[in-house]
């Protein structure tokens, strides 16, 4: 059946104004992120999670593809759109010219398809950074993870690593980039905490560490304090959670938390559609991210 929805006129009150939720109301500080990353025409990864995330914290987004994709590669057939480095250039300077990307507040990267993009990504950091010297950059270092290991080139993880790790303020590595990144072997928290110690400066969050019996840990790094918080470990997760966890914790720090409220706020967020999301083949974004937003931190152990 097709359904055709006409728009109708309304009479409104000239003062009439939405009243948001108390939660909402907490997210009046709105920022403008640069999101570079992979987009899928169908399921939530890549920007197709980043984005709706942070918008729905009331965050605006200039979205850039590093590919499209029909889909991930979870399933059997995927249609690959393959977005050049010189591509890239042509939108950069289209949002450039036009005056966009005069006042971002942060950038968050994803997948990168070649050590070209890694290059100009690295040259944009530092153009952004001439006008906006407080610009803060989340990477997220999507390189590989258990058990398939590294899915990328190692030329291009060697990119990754030597020009981008160096000029971010924010890492989101898991458990198997943390390990590949630092060439030590990451089994458990400590582990985590040790290898993730020395990026003074800046900000780390290791994600998927193995805690123990049936659990998996968030570890913090920065420049404030070392923390740690611990969540239940769920088998056959749709794919898609690191590029959200990335997006929660960036949005809440736009959102003027402090780093162990924002880890606190985004681990609790992505629990919160994981378990709305066991047994589907996608994360059930749409129908849980408000929840995941505003879910709340109480019992939440932090260390």
């Amino acid at each position: 059946m097709l359904w055709v929805i006409c728009a109708s006129s309304l009479a409104i009150p000239v003062n009439w104004r939405p009243q948001l939720p108390t939660w909402e109301r907490t997210f009046q500080l709105m920022g403008r992120v640069l999101a570079i990353s992979s987009y899928v025409a169908f399921g939530h990864v890549g920007l197709a999670a980043v984005v709706p995330a942070l918008q729905a914290m009331h965050h605006q987004v200039i979205a850039v593809p590093t590919v499209v994709l029909s889909n991930h590669y979870g399933y059997p057939h995927v249609g690959d759109c393959g977005v050049s480095a010189n591509n890239m250039v042509a939108i950069l300077n289209g949002l450039r010219n036009n005056g966009w990307l005069n006042e971002i507040d942060a950038v968050i990267t994803g997948y990168l398809p070649s050590t070209d993009h890694v290059a100009i990504i690295a040259e944009e950091i530092d153009l952004l950074r001439v006008t906006t010297p407080e610009l803060r950059y989340l990477c997220d270092p999507v390189l590989g993870d258990d058990p398939e290991g590294l899915y990328v080139s190692k030329a291009l993880a060697d990119a990754v690593c030597e020009e981008l790790l160096p000029i971010a303020d924010i890492m989101t590595p898991n458990r198997f980039e943390l390990s590949w990144l630092t060439d030590t072997e990451v089994s458990g928290p400590d582990d985590a905490a040790l290898a993730i110690r020395d990026h003074k400066g800046r900000l780390v969050v290791a994600t998927s560490i193995p805690a123990g019996d049936g659990l998996i840990a968030n570890c913090l790094s920065g420049t404030e304090h070392q923390s740690r918080i611990v969540t239940r470990h769920h088998d056959a997760v749709p794919h898609g959670t690191g590029d959200l966890f990335a997006a929660l914790l960036l949005g809440h720090l736009l959102a003027g938390r402090d780093t162990a409220d924002a880890l606190a706020r985004a681990t609790v967020g992505i629990r919160t559609v994981i378990e709305a999301s066991l047994g589907a083949e996608e994360l059930r974004l749409v129908d849980t991210i408000q929840d995941a937003i505003a879910a709340e931190t109480a019992g939440v152990t932090s260390t």
